[in-house]
This record gives structure tokens, sequence and C-alpha cells, in this order.
């Protein structure tokens, strides 16, 4: 199948597009850095999503992975304004099979930086406005909505042992997601599901279940 996965240099991107390609299908990435990827099953559109006008000219998209991102850098431009244009662009229509959005915690719980939260719980709505629409194609769509993941983007704090014991009081499984766990669901969600669809799925190792009951003992 046809693969179009967004933000593949690094991270979860990355190691989505690797579980693919380990399956046989043919990726293509769009990133704006350099591919830091190299198969002959890979392609690297080096371009940033907001920029419509540099997008690649592609037919035929059967998955969309809408997964670049980012924090404190324009959030709602890049985490929702860019992601609504590329599904729109490649994934409304006959061919495509599934779409996931790469989401976050933070869209059901608020927390975080005030535009990040915003961008991601837009996210979580027009996810399900997708999925109506490709529905009539027998077509999924999802958003899978990380807690911490094991990500370059996130060693300021992984690195930082009074952050990191503060992070793991709030976490139940007292982990964090690495990359190729996130990669296992987008590739259940979009190649082994065929009937979940219109769903928020929440991965973040028990945080937002998480409370601080006060009792006299």
């Amino acid at each position: 199948m046809k693969i179009l996965i967004t933000g593949t240099s690094q991270g979860i991107g990355k190691a989505i597009a690797e579980r693919f390609l380990k399956e046989g299908h043919h990726v293509i990435g769009i990133d704006r850095q350099e591919a830091s990827l190299s198969h002959e099953r890979y392609e690297h559109c080096l371009c940033d999503v907001r920029d419509t006008d540099s997008l690649p000219v592609m037919d035929d998209v059967n998955i969309l992975i809408n997964n670049a991102g980012t924090q404190n850098e324009d959030d709602i431009e890049i985490n929702l304004k860019a992601l609504i244009r590329i599904t729109e662009r490649y994934g409304i229509q006959k061919s495509i099979k599934s779409i996931l959005n790469i989401g976050s915690a933070s869209g059901h719980t608020g927390s975080e930086f005030p535009e990040y939260c915003a961008s991601k719980g837009g996210v979580l709505a027009y996810t399900k406005n997708v999925a109506m629409r490709i529905a009539p194609y027998g077509a999924t769509c999802n958003s899978l909505d990380p807690g911490g993941v094991l990500t370059p983007l996130n060693e300021c704090v992984i690195r930082d042992p009074v952050l990191w014991e503060q992070i793991m009081n709030e976490t139940p499984l007292k982990k964090w997601a690495t990359v190729e766990e996130i990669a296992e669901w987008a590739y259940f969600l979009t190649v082994t599901n065929t009937f979940c669809t219109g769903q928020n799925i929440l991965v973040d190792g028990g945080e937002s279940i998480n409370y601080h009951f006060v009792w006299k003992d």
C-alpha cells in the first residue's frame, strides 16, 4: 500500500515509517528536515507542512498518518491547520483505507501549554468529522493520543532527575512509551483495524486517570 506520513525525520514519525517499511509498504515522508531514513521503498519530500505550494503532487494514498507537530512554535498552524490541509488534500478520496492523526493526551486533559493543548483538542474533534466523511469509502479515521514518549524533543525533562521523578510520580506504570510502542499502535489502528473509527485512543501509562485521594487514616 501507499503510506503517507508527515514528520518522519525523527521520533514517532520515523518509527512509524520504519514499521511500515518492515511490512513491505511504500512510504512517502514529508518533513522540513532532511531524511534520516534510507530505504528503497522510502521517498522523502523536503517541505514544511504549512507550505501548501511546495507539497508533493500524489494520488491514491491508501493510509495517511498525520504525525508532524510542534510545541510552543506556531502550534495551531502546524498541529491543527496544516493537519487539516494535508488531510483534505490527500485523505478524502476513494483510495483511502485509513487516516490516523497523532494527537496528545493534552487534548484530553488540557494540560501543557495553552496553544498546544488547544491545537490537539482540535485534532480530536476533526478526527470525528473525517471519520464520518470517509466512512462511505469503507475507511477509518482515529487519533492516537500519547502521553509521555521517549523522544529527542522530550530529553530536557527525561535527563533532569528531579523533573523525571515528579513525572514518574504522576504516571502509574512508572515509565514512558518508546517510539516503537507507539508505532505498533499506529500500525494496528491503520492496517489491522477495520471497524474502530472516530475514536480518540489515549495511550499515556495511566497518567490521566491518576488521582490523589486524601482521607483521614
